[in-house]
């Protein structure tokens, strides 16, 4: 996890780096300890106001293509120094038209342990057709949690950073103290 502040540092390390000309505004960056998700707006394709659904999806996913397709170069170059700066692999998205995509990203296994009344929910979701395994089930659950706490987790995560502020200014992390009258060279 990392503070507020790392947070601006690397959104600002982004804004900085990336060509101005790249996105119409970089709307998120997110970061855990394998991946940053870069994401910006990108223009969306022109319609008529009375088009089909079918058409604005297709020029939709078309647009954000053609943008990956066009920015490949850029955006490998500014990954690559990311990747080295920060030791986290750099995934891209778009948002056009209010719809999202997210190119390339990292699928991390997790470990865990689970006894049988958990596995038995995995279990229930692969039969029910959610999922079809019991790694895309646990997925399936996770975003379920996310998306019906976002409140109590953004709460959790102000907390921790506030411990790792307290942690900081603890006597293990103190700077090379000045040296004493006695101590001077």
């Amino acid at each position: 996890m990392i503070t507020n502040k790392q947070r601006e540092k690397l959104r600002g390390w982004f804004a900085g780096r990336l060509p101005d000309d790249l996105f119409e505004e970089l709307t998120e960056i997110t970061v855990d300890r394998e991946e940053i998700t870069v994401i910006g707006r990108i223009p969306a394709p022109r319609l008529a106001e009375d088009a089909p659904a079918t058409e604005r999806d297709a020029a939709l996913e078309s647009r954000a293509q053609e943008f990956r397709e066009r920015t490949r170069e850029d955006r490998m170059a500014v990954a690559r120094e990311a990747e080295h700066r920060f030791g986290r692999k750099v995934s891209w998205g778009v948002e056009c038209g209010g719809r999202r995509t997210l190119y390339t990203h990292v699928a991390a296994p997790v470990m865990t342990r689970l006894r049988q009344p958990e596995r038995q929910v995995l279990d229930t979701l692969i039969a029910g057709g959610v999922a079809r395994s019991r790694s895309e089930a646990l997925a399936w659950c996770v975003r379920l949690v996310q998306r019906h706490t976002d409140d109590w987790l953004a709460e959790l995560r102000e907390s921790l950073e506030h411990v790792q502020r307290v942690r900081a200014q603890g006597p293990d992390t103190e700077q090379d103290p000045a040296p004493r009258a006695d101590e001077e060279e």
